[in-house]
């Protein structure tokens, strides 16, 4: 038994390893790239559910889902990106709630919207990309991707 414990475990402890020619990382506040010269075989596949890649350097993948909303419902929001201020403003407001999120999912700001034309205080968040949802008490109507610069 400890032959084989022996034999093996240097295959469980084998790590990424490549042997190239070149290669580099880059990488600054919004992107990190990654490159090996000299990876001649690399591919992905996947059968809709899952997914398998080859090769040394692998994706981080981030998978958002995608929900249908209703499609009659007239909402905008402005000014976007911004700063201090956003205003929403839609065809229908009664009974509607905003939601609004960080880029986490973490829930930063919830109430009704009582006029046409709303003005949200954005200025004390951090510079970043949040997600604004307005519902209503049987449907989700919207979905706004919301940039807060400093």
């Amino acid at each position: 038994m400890r032959i084989l414990i022996f034999i093996f475990f240097p295959l469980i402890t084998f790590s990424q390893e490549v042997i190239s020619s070149q290669g580099n990382s880059y990488t600054n506040s919004n992107v990190n790239i990654d490159f090996t010269i000299g990876e001649v075989i690399i591919n992905t596949e996947t059968d809709g559910t899952h997914y398998m890649t080859q090769g040394f350097h692998q994706t981080n993948w981030v998978f958002a889902g995608l929900e249908n909303h209703t499609p009659n419902y007239e909402a905008i929001i402005f000014p976007n990106p911004t700063e201090e201020s956003l205003n929403i403003k839609t065809s229908t407001y009664e009974n509607v709630v905003y939601t609004l999120y960080d880029a986490q999912g973490k829930l930063i700001m919830q109430n009704e919207l009582f006029e046409e034309q709303t003005s949200l205080q954005v200025d004390h968040l951090a510079p970043g990309k949040y997600s604004l949802v307005l519902n209503s008490k049987t449907e989700k109507l919207k979905t706004f991707s919301l940039i807060k610069h400093k």
